[in-house]
């Protein structure tokens, strides 16, 4: 069984800092991606943005420069540094990890159960 749990979610000031973590735990063979998503209300689930293997990261326009996601393969977590916050970042923000549970196995895609982020003064 594979486990994703988010953290660091929280309330900021327009303008201010936050880091989200992801961690996943439970029977883990390899990583091949990890992403960041967000949902504010009323609106449909949104990329914000993936890390693939060797460090390679994909930003959706509206997070470009503001963001940065990186990842610590030992610990397989994954972290979004959000800087810049605006009011319109308001949502709650998910990670996924698509990964093998095992070396026979197939990858299979695993969501944690997201993070709020609200950005308000």
């Amino acid at each position: 069984q594979v486990q994703l749990v988010e953290s660091g979610g929280g309330l900021v000031q327009p303008a201010g800092s936050l880091k989200l973590s992801c961690a996943a735990s439970g029977t883990i063979f390899s990583i091949y991606s990890m992403g960041w998503y967000r949902q504010a209300p009323g609106k449909q689930r949104e990329l914000v943005g993936i890390i693939r293997t060797g460090g390679i990261t994909t930003y959706t326009n509206s997070v470009k420069g503001r963001f940065t996601i990186s990842r610590d393969n030992a610990k397989n977590t994954t972290y979004l540094q959000m800087t810049g916050l605006k009011p319109e970042d308001t949502a709650v923000y998910y990670c996924n990890a698509n990964l093998k549970a095992g070396i026979n196995t197939g990858y299979v895609l695993y969501w944690g159960q997201g993070t709020q982020v609200t950005v308000s003064s």
